[in-house]
């Protein structure tokens, strides 16, 4: 099995946990103006191909989670936010929105370890994740209409999702910055630790899911998404396949048998 080659990113598998860690403390690990946009595409490509991969963990390197766009770049009109008005709707398609299509497209679990700031889009990335584990030091906030522009990369339809259209709306007009304790009241994040704990309870939290059989995660997150946006009697159809397929598994006699021997399960991921 071979790595992607990432620019500003590390990416370690252990366990069937996949971490990305962002690299770029420089510019507050901003997603403009770095190699951060193809770093994330790259590894969510290859943890969909890749059977060993149950859950792929995002946290940022140094003081930031993602600061997200460059704000010098925006003053300065440069790289994604320069040009006329066509070339910027088709730099924003053809860049940045490539991520939140990319991550509804994730065959694993997603987990957001939110070490510090978490702004714009950076924050559009983190509530992108199903979870979301959050430093005593993260600040979050959809900050967009503080510098005259919108979500541009979808984050009014993730927000809402994740917190109701009221609360969103007020997140979202306001542009307030939201610190860690209000952000876990919020629903926002599952948890919060201290600084030196987040990457460790990340990583004990994906490996409760890692612990699963790979192929009944793998189709649980996929059933989840189309709930989000699928009828009824749609999805149950899709849910009777999924059973099928799911009851035709070796992982599945495998789990039947070690819980009726009160013993723990060796999965193959077949």
């Amino acid at each position: 099995m071979t790595l992607p080659h990432l620019v500003d990113s590390t990416l370690d598998l252990s366990g069937g946990v996949a971490l990305l860690t962002f690299r770029r403390n420089d510019v507050r690990n901003a997603l403009t103006g770095t190699g951060l946009v193809d770093d994330i595409l790259l590894t969510l490509e290859w943890a969909n191909r890749t059977p060993e991969v149950s859950v792929l963990i995002l946290t940022g390197e140094g003081a930031a989670f993602c600061s997200g766009g460059n704000v010098k770049e925006i003053q300065k009109r440069q790289g994604l936010f320069g040009g006329s008005t066509l070339e910027i709707q088709d730099q924003y398609r053809r860049g940045i929105q490539r991520i939140p299509l990319a991550m509804e497209r994730s065959e694993v679990p997603l987990i957001a370890a939110v070490n510090g700031p978490s702004i714009g889009a950076g924050f559009d990335l983190a509530c992108m994740c199903d979870l979301r584990l959050g430093s005593t030091n993260a600040l979050v906030g959809e900050t967009f209409i503080n510098l005259g522009i919108i979500p541009g990369d979808g984050g009014a339809w993730f927000l809402q999702r994740l917190v109701g259209y009221q609360r969103a709306a007020e997140l979202t007009f306001t542009g307030r910055l939201v610190k860690a304790e209000e952000a876990l009241a919020l629903g926002i994040f599952l948890e919060l630790t201290e600084p030196e704990g987040l990457l460790p309870r990340a990583r004990e939290l994906a490996a409760q899911i890692a612990a699963k059989p790979p192929h009944g995660v793998r189709m649980t997150k996929r059933l989840m998404k189309h709930a989000q946006r699928g009828e009824l009697s749609d999805f149950l159809d899709l849910c009777a396949c999924f059973q099928g397929m799911a009851h035709h598994t070796e992982d599945h006699a495998e789990a039947v048998s070690a819980f009726l021997e009160k013993r723990v399960p060796a999965y193959a991921g077949k």
